[in-house]
C-alpha cells in the first residue's frame, strides 16, 4: 500500500490555530513569513540535493516579486520549475513535499491563501521523515514554532524599511485567507440547509 503524499489540508485540526492568525495579516506580513520558512526549507532540501537549483531559484525570484524587481509571469516561471522539480523527484516523499512546500511558499506573494500551503506540504514532509510513536509530538512543535514566527512578522513587519512592490502596500484589499474560509463557511450552510 502505498503512503499518502499529503498528510494535511486546510481542515487539519493543528492548522487552525496558524489559519486564524493568517487571516488577520496584511499581505505582506505573510510574504516576509512564507519566504522565511522557505529559505529555512531550502537549506534542508538543499542538503539532500545540493545540485537541484531551482527552489533556490524560485525563493531568489520571489524575493525580487516582493521588491517589484521581477513581474509576476518571470515569478510564476521559477514557481512552476520548483514545482516541477518536485514532480521529478515524487518517489522521494520528504524532499518532493519540502519542494512543493517552497513552491508554495513563494506563491503566497501572489495571493494570501498559498501560505498555508508551505505547512501543509512541510508537515507532510516532516511525518514522512520521523518515526511514528513521535510524529504528532514534532508536528505540534512546527505548528507552535511557526504561529511563533508568524506573531513575529506580525509585529515586526513594518518596523525596518523595505521596498515593496506596489501590490503589496495596498492594505486597503481584503484578506484572501479570510475571504475564503468565509466563502467556504457558506458554502457548507448552503449544502446543510439543501440536505435538510
Amino acid at each position: 500500500m502505498a503512503k499518502r503524499r499529503i498528510l494535511y489540508n486546510r481542515d487539519s485540526e493543528c492548522l487552525q490555530p496558524l489559519l486564524r492568525l493568517m487571516e488577520q495579516q496584511k499581505h505582506r506580513t505573510l510574504v516576509l513569513w512564507a519566504l522565511e520558512y522557505a529559505e529555512e526549507l531550502l537549506v534542508r532540501f538543499e542538503q539532500q540535493y545540493s545540485n537541484e537549483l531551482r527552489p533556490r531559484n524560485a525563493v531568489e525570484t520571489g524575493r525580487d516579486w516582493a521588491q517589484g524587481v521581477v513581474k509576476m509571469q518571470v515569478a510564476k516561471k521559477a514557481i512552476h520549475a520548483v514545482h516541477n522539480a518536485a514532480s521529478e523527484i515524487a518517489d522521494d516523499l520528504v524532499y518532493c513535499s519540502i519542494a512543493r512546500a517552497i513552491g508554495q511558499a513563494v506563491s503566497t506573494i501572489h495571493v494570501e491563501s498559498h501560505a498555508i500551503g508551505g505547512p501543509i506540504y512541510a508537515l507532510s514532509a516532516l511525518v514522512h521523515q520521523t518515526a511514528p510513536d513521535i510524529a504528532d509530538a514534532k508536528v505540534a512543535e512546527e505548528c507552535d514554532r511557526l504561529l511563533e514566527r508568524l506573531r513575529y512578522w506580525e509585529t515586526h513587519v513594518d518596523v525596518e524599511p523595505r521596498q515593496w512592490a506596489s501590490f503589496l502596500l495596498r492594505d486597503d484589499i481584503p484578506n484572501k485567507e479570510l475571504q475564503l474560509r468565509e466563502k467556504r463557511e457558506q458554502g457548507r450552510e448552503q449544502e446543510s440547509t439543501q440536505t435538510d
